[in-house]
């Protein structure tokens, strides 16, 4: 869909009209000359200093017009971004209501187009508003549904009562360990995977690094008298390597990491039931692991053939009993909404069997078209769901949890996500992933080690964000393991300067 923009010269604002637009339309493109548009919208801006106006017009190719407009306050004190950030959100809220007008499909997100939602109430939060102005804000200003306002007021208490010192947990860290290695790359994945057939030299050299960046993360963190909030094994899929090799791999997190014994949540991805074993639980068990993933994403066997995950529905099932079995009492497991040739029916389908099973939490997805996967490069090749029926199995998923006992503690949004959803986590009580809400939440530096590993670090104080990353690849990665842990080590040292 091709829109023409007119009367917004200022680039700064084209960002968030074209996300605006992507609410609507697949791979909106904006003109800001008259030319072979579908559709035109004008804006007229009127900035006193204190108050800020717009209105917009759109144009139907059938004459028809649409129009909205919006007044905000702007404080006197507030320059720069922050001055910036108000009239942005104005032009959305406009472009958001001329939009839902003309095409008549109501965005239950309003004008938020961020990945962390509940982000932005925690922040309201900390700063002393009350519930109800929050609430407030985010349908007056944000034009935010009272259902998605209550999801997140749901999410954020759930959060406060797993987590009650979240706001100072700023003087911690937590640790996510990458092992980019599965049995096969699934379709609709942008992770470092690699498949691990044929690459056991490329394992070995890794794995020689990784227990580098251990030692000596763990040696910066010992020095600075920093515990460690929790712990997370992500990747591909950790348990992809061998059981030996992740019984030297906790045995090096044991010995480097300071007090494990206090960390409150050590998670070990095992999402492809194809890796999982006897062994490997075994080793699970030894160093007291017992928060892992079998995620079936469907119970549909067509399904899975066709995403390229090499397992079959009984195997899910079986190693999901081996672990009960052997005493894992915190599985989660994950579902997609929206995978290639399935609807409501084969959805529903999937939360029957998992109701079969009841693990203590899972995690409800709606399919992404993201850049870089196989599905999208091949979009023609894969028939998914309406916008209509997607909603529907979201409906179904938010009742089916509500009745089996889970509640939700985590939420996240995603570009290119079908239907403009989210992606939902949700527990059974106590059984909340403390790392899931430090990685949506935002709230402390998470130190990543391993390929393709990305850290985020938070300062203490002004809780400004810097990212690094890894290399994606395992020989990048193995040729300079060593320099990438000085980096990180000297971002550490700025950033809690303090602890000296």
């Amino acid at each position: 869909m091709k829109i023409y923009i007119k009367g917004i010269d200022d680039e700064r604002f084209h960002r968030p009209l074209r996300l605006i637009g992507n609410l609507f339309f697949e791979e909106t493109e904006l003109c800001f000359s008259e030319g072979e548009a579908s559709l035109e919208v004008e804006f007229f801006m009127k900035d006193s200093g204190e108050l800020i106006e717009i209105n917009g017009r759109l144009r139907a190719e059938d004459g028809k017009e649409y129009v909205a407009s919006k007044q905000r306050n702007i404080a006197s004190h507030l320059e720069g971004k922050d001055r910036l950030r108000i009239v942005k959100n104005t032009l959305s809220y406009v472009y958001l209501t001329i939009l839902q007008d003309f095409t008549g499909i109501i965005q239950k997100w309003g004008i938020l187009t961020g990945i962390r939602p509940t982000k932005l109430y925690h922040k309201k939060r900390q700063e002393g508003m009350s519930e109800q102005d929050i609430h407030k804000m985010f349908k007056e200003e944000y034009l935010l549904s009272d259902e998605k306002i209550d999801l997140m007021q749901q999410i954020v208490t759930r959060q406060l009562q797993t987590v009650p010192d979240l706001d100072s947990l700023s003087n911690e860290v937590s640790i996510y360990i990458g092992i980019p290695f599965c049995p096969t790359k699934c379709a609709y994945c942008t992770f470092p995977a690699y498949a691990i057939n044929g690459r056991q030299g490329s394992v070995t050299s890794f794995l020689g690094g990784l227990h580098y960046e251990m030692r000596e993360i763990g040696k910066w963190l010992k020095n600075k008298g920093i515990n460690i909030t929790t712990v997370y094994y992500g990747g591909g899929t950790p348990t992809s390597i061998s059981a030996e090799e992740m019984d030297m791999l906790y045995e090096e997190m044991v010995e480097s990491f300071p007090h494990v014994e206090k960390i409150r949540e050590i998670t070990v991805e095992a999402g492809r039931p194809d890796t999982i074993t006897k062994e490997k639980l075994d080793i699970l068990n030894k160093w007291n692991i017992d928060r892992i993933s079998i995620n079936p994403q469907s119970y549909i066997q067509d399904t899975l053939k066709a995403i390229g995950r090499h397992h079959t529905v009984e195997e899910t099932i079986e190693k999901y009993q081996l672990a009960r079995q052997m005493g894992m009492n915190n599985i989660n497991m994950d579902l997609i909404i929206g995978l290639p040739g399935e609807g409501i029916e084969e959805f529903d389908y999937s939360l029957a069997e998992t109701a079969k099973l009841m693990p203590e939490s899972l995690t409800v997805h709606t399919l992404s078209f993201k850049r870089a996967s196989e599905m999208t490069r091949n979009k023609h090749k894969y028939k998914v769901a309406s916008r209509d029926e997607i909603s529907k199995m979201m409906d179904h998923a938010v009742t089916w949890t509500k009745e089996h006992g889970y509640k939700p503690y985590y939420l996240y949004r995603q570009k290119n996500i079908l239907g403009n959803l989210e992606n939902v986590g949700y527990a059974l009580e106590g059984q909340d992933s403390i790392y899931n809400i430090m990685i949506m939440e935002e709230q402390q530096t998470i130190i990543g080690i391993g390929c393709g590993a990305a850290s985020k670090f938070i300062h203490p104080e002004t809780m400004k964000i810097t990212h690094f990353a890894n290399p994606k690849d395992p020989k990048s990665y193995n040729d300079g393991f060593e320099h990438y842990t000085e980096e990180k080590i000297k971002i550490l040292d700025n950033l809690f300067a303090h602890k000296d």
